[in-house]
C-alpha cells in the first residue's frame, strides 16, 4: 500500500520567497474542505494572508499578546515557558502565505444540556471532551497539509499563536458572527530540501486490538 504522501508531510519553518500561484491556494483550500465534519456542518473558514507586510505585522501581534499575557501569570517557571515559545509561534512570519483557519459554533448534546439546566456544569464537561467542531477543523487543516506536501509546498500546523484571536482578525479586518481563529499554517516553497519529522511512537504503543 502506497502511503507517501503521508511521509511527505513535515513541520516546515524556514521558506523561500517563491510566491504561490492563488489558484493553487484554491487546490488546497477545496482539498481541505472535502475532509469529513459532523452533521456535514462544515465549519470551516480559511483566510488567506499574501501581504508580506501584513503577515509580519500578524506575528507582532502575537508578539505583543505575549507579553501581555505573561504578565497575568505568576509562576517564573510558566513565565519563562510560555514567553520562550513565542519564537516558534511566530514562524510563519518568513512564508509568501499565512492561511488562518476559523472555526464555527457547532452545537453538542454538552451545550444543550448546559443551556437547560438539567446537569451540573462539571457534569457536562465530560460530554464536551470530544469537541466535534474543533475536530472539523483539526481534519480540514491536516487535509490541506498533505495536498501541500503532495505539490513540494511547505507548512506547518500552528494553534500556539491564536490566544491572540482577537487581536489578529481585528487587524486583518475579517468577522464571521460566531467564528473563532482556531488553528494556522504557513505555506511556502522549504528553504532545505532536508526535511524530517520527529521519532514516531512504535504503533505497538498506540494501538490496542480487541477482538
Amino acid at each position: 500500500m502506497d502511503m507517501e504522501f503521508i511521509y511527505k508531510r513535515h513541520s516546515v519553518r524556514k521558506f523561500t520567497e517563491e510566491e504561490i500561484p492563488e489558484q493553487t491556494i484554491k487546490e488546497l483550500v477545496k482539498a481541505a474542505t472535502y475532509a469529513p465534519s459532523g452533521k456535514n456542518q462544515q465549519n470551516w473558514h480559511f483566510v488567506v494572508v499574501s501581504n508580506k507586510e501584513k503577515i509580519a505585522e500578524i506575528a507582532r501581534i502575537v508578539e505583543r499578546k505575549n507579553v501581555e499575557l505573561s504578565k497575568s501569570l505568576r509562576d517564573e517557571a510558566k513565565i519563562k515557558g510560555f514567553t520562550g515559545m513565542v519564537g516558534y509561534q511566530t514562524v510563519f512570519k518568513g512564508a509568501p502565505v499565512l492561511i488562518l483557519v476559523y472555526a464555527g459554533k457547532y452545537d453538542t448534546i454538552a451545550d444543550m444540556l448546559l443551556a437547560d439546566g438539567v446537569m451540573p456544569p462539571e457534569e457536562v464537561a465530560q460530554y464536551a471532551k470530544p469537541n466535534p467542531g474543533v475536530q472539523n477543523i483539526a481534519a480540514a487543516l491536516e487535509n490541506l497539509l498533505l495536498a501541500a506536501a503532495d505539490k513540494g509546498y511547505g507548512t506547518c500546523w500552528m494553534t500556539g499563536p491564536t490566544y491572540a484571536d482577537k487581536e489578529i482578525s481585528e487587524y486583518i479586518g475579517f468577522k464571521k458572527e460566531g467564528y473563532y481563529l482556531a488553528a494556522m499554517t504557513p505555506l511556502g516553497v522549504p528553504a532545505s530540501d532536508k526535511l524530517s519529522s520527529p521519532p514516531r511512537k512504535p504503533v505497538e504503543e498506540v494501538v490496542t486490538f480487541i477482538k
